[in-house]
C-alpha cells in the first residue's frame, strides 16, 4: 500500500469519512472537490436518520466518480487508539477493488495525529494476504493506495507518523509471511538462506548462520538433538543491526524459537490440527520481522537477535524420551517428552544471548498450550525475572494493542524443573498444572548471571513471551488487523519498546 498525506484535494475511488456521534450537519471540508450533485448527496446523508455516527454504523453514498463511506466512531471522548486502529482495519476489510484502488480518508474535526495514525495503521496492517501458492487471474487493478487528508497544521506530523507505521508494518507482514509458509517450503536451512538474502543490500545489517557442523563444534546439542530426526538439519541464525554502533554499551538481544514444523517427535502429536504446527517457528518469524521493522524505520541503535531453527520429526535418528542432552551451557537436560522441544532449543539460544553483553534478553516462543488455556487468544503470556523490564514490555504492548499479561514465575515451578534424578534439569514438570509457568522455570535456568561493579552477582534481566495463543490461526480471530493465519504478533510492541528512549 502506497500512503501519502495531503490537504482536502483528491476524492479518490473510495472516500472514507470517519465521524463522531452528535454532529448536526456535515463537518467542514467533507465535500471539498466533490461535484455539486455529489456534495448535495453527502450532505443529505449526514442529515439522514439512518446514520447517527454510532460506533459500527456505516452509510455508503454512490456518486459518479467515487464511493463515499460515512463511518461512525461513536463518542469523540470514547475513541481510543485501539478503537481507531480496529475501525480502520474493519472498514478496509469491507472494501473491494471492483470500486477502484485509490482510498482517501478525510479526517475532519475532533482528531489528533495519534488517532489519525492509528486509523490508517489499521488499514495498512490489514492490507495483507498470503496467496502465493494459489493460481488465479493476474491482478490488473494493482495495489491499494491510501491518502490521508487533514488540515495543514497536522500534515507534516501525520506524514512522519504514517510513514513510520508503514515501515513497521513491513516487519509485521514479513513475520506473517514466514509464519504462513508451509514447512516443505520453509525449513531451517531455508530460513537461514532468506535471512542472508535479506541482509545482502543492507550496509548496517549483518546475518550469520551456524550450520549443523558449527553447532556441533560449539556443543549446542539442545538444538541439535531436537532437529536430528529430520532430513532438514538445524541451524542458528544471528541478526545484528548497526553492529558498529554503541560498541561499549549493553544492548538488547531478542531470541526466537524456530521449530519450522513440530510433529512432537517420538512423543507424536494427534493428527487433528497438526497442520498448524508450521507456525511453531513464529518466535523466530517475529525476530526476523522485528529486524526488518527496525531497519525500515531507520533505527540507528545496535541490537542483536538469535533464532534457533529446527524441525522436530520422528525417525530412527530422532531423540527419545529418557535421553539426556548436553547443552551449550554445560548443563544437562533429561528428556521426558520430545514434544517439549522448544525449551530445549532455547536453552542454547538463551545461554549464547547471555554472552553478547545484553542490556536485557527477551525470548519469544509458541511454547505451551497451557498459556492458551490461561489467556485464550487475547494476550501473550509474560514471564520475567525483572519487574522493571516486565513493566516496560507491558507498557509497550498496551500502547500498540499487543497485550502481554504478567504470569507467575514462582520458585516452586523452577524446583519442579530442576528435580531430575539423572540430569541438571528436566524438560517437563511433574504434572499438567501450571505448564506455561513450568516451561518458563526451565528457561530461567539458561539465563546467565553476571557481576556488577561492586562484584554482586545477579541474573541478566530476561523476559519470556509465550505467544502460543496470539501468533496465529486462532489468534487472528480476535485480531481484526489480520484476515487469516500468522499475526506477526509482538513485532510492533518490541519495536516500540526498543525505539522509545
Amino acid at each position: 500500500m502506497y500512503v501519502t498525506v495531503s490537504n482536502f484535494l483528491d476524492t479518490g475511488d473510495v472516500m472514507i469519512i470517519p465521524v463522531f456521534e452528535g454532529f448536526k450537519k456535515a463537518p467542514n471540508n467533507v465535500t471539498s472537490n466533490l461535484s455539486r450533485g455529489a456534495s448535495i448527496a453527502v450532505k443529505s446523508a449526514f442529515l439522514s436518520e439512518s446514520f447517527q455516527g454510532k460506533i459500527g454504523e456505516s452509510l455508503s453514498v454512490w456518486t459518479k466518480n467515487c464511493q463515499v463511506i460515512l463511518l461512525g466512531l461513536g463518542g469523540k471522548k470514547d475513541l481510543t487508539l485501539k478503537k481507531s486502529r480496529d475501525n480502520g482495519a474493519k472498514i478496509f476489510a469491507s472494501l473491494s477493488k471492483n470500486h477502484g484502488t485509490k482510498i482517501v480518508i478525510r479526517y475532519t474535526a475532533g482528531w489528533n495525529v495519534k488517532k489519525m495514525t492509528a486509523f490508517a495503521e489499521g488499514m495498512i496492517l490489514r492490507d495483507y494476504s498470503f496467496d502465493k501458492y494459489q493460481k488465479k487471474e493476474d491482478d490488473k487493478k494493482g495495489p491499494w493506495s491510501l491518502t490521508c487528508q487533514t488540515i495543514e497544521r497536522y500534515q507534516d506530523e501525520l506524514a512522519l507518523a504514517v510513514n513510520r507505521a508503514q515501515a513497521i508494518a513491513t516487519g509485521v507482514h514479513l513475520a506473517r509471511d514466514l509464519g504462513n509458509e508451509p514447512a516443505n517450503k520453509l525449513y531451517p536451512e531455508e530460513f537461514g538462506r532468506r535471512a542472508l538474502e535479506w541482509s545482502k543490500d543492507k550496509q548496517n545489517v549483518e546475518v550469520e548462520v551456524w550450520n549443523n557442523d558449527r553447532l556441533k563444534e560449539e556443543g549446542m546439542f539442545g538444538l541439535i538433538e531436537v532437529g536430528k530426526g529430520s532430513i532438514h538439519k538445524p541451524c542458528m541464525v544471528f541478526f545484528r543491526l548497526n553492529p558498529g554502533a554503541d560498541k561499549d554499551l549493553e544492548v538488547p538481544c531478542i531470541v526466537g524459537k524456530g521449530i519450522t514444523f513440530d510433529s512432537g517427535g517420538i512423543s507424536i502429536k494427534g493428527s487433528a490440527g497438526m497442520d498448524e504446527m508450521k507456525l511453531d517457528m513464529h518466535g523466530s518469524a517475529t525476530v526476523f520481522g522485528l529486524f526488518q521493522a527496525l531497519h525500515a524505520s531507520g533505527y540507528d541503535g545496535r541490537i542483536n537477535g538469535i533464532t534457533c531453527m529446527a524441525e522436530n520429526m520422528p525417525s530412527a535418528e530422532a531423540y527419545r524420551p529418557g535421553d539426556v542432552i548436553d547443552t551449550y551451557s554445560g548443563k544437562t537436560i533429561e528428556v521426558l517428552n520430545t514434544d517439549a522441544e522448544g525449551r530445549n532449543v532455547l536453552a542454547d539460544g538463551l545461554w549464547k544471548a547471555s554472552e553478547l553483553n545484553p542490556s536485557y534478553i527477551i525470548d519469544l516462543a509458541t511454547l505451551t498450550g497451557s498459556i492458551v488455556i490461561a489467556l485464550g487468544h487475547e494476550a501473550t503470556g509474560l514471564f520475567s525475572n525483572n519487574k522493571l523490564l516486565s513493566q516496560k514490555i507491558q507498557d509497550a504492548g498496551d500502547e500498540v494493542d499487543e497485550i502481554s499479561w504478567p504470569m507467575p514465575l514462582l520458585p516452586a515451578f523452577e524446583k519442579q524443573m530442576t528435580s531430575s534424578k539423572i540430569a541438571d534439569v528436566r524438560n517437563q514438570g511433574k504434572g499438567r498444572w501450571g505448564g506455561a509457568s513450568q516451561a518458563a522455570g526451565f528457561l530461567k535456568q539458561f539465563v546467565q548471571e553476571r557481576e556488577d561493579k561492586e562484584g554482586k552477582k545477579s541474573q541478566i534481566p530476561w523476559a519470556h513471551l509465550d505467544i502460543a495463543g496470539t501468533a496465529g490461526i486462532w489468534g487472528g480471530e480476535t485480531n481484526v488487523t489480520v484476515g487469516h493465519g500468522a499475526t506477526g504478533v509482538q513485532v510492533r510492541a518490541l519495536h516500540h519498546l526498543i525505539t522509545q528512549k
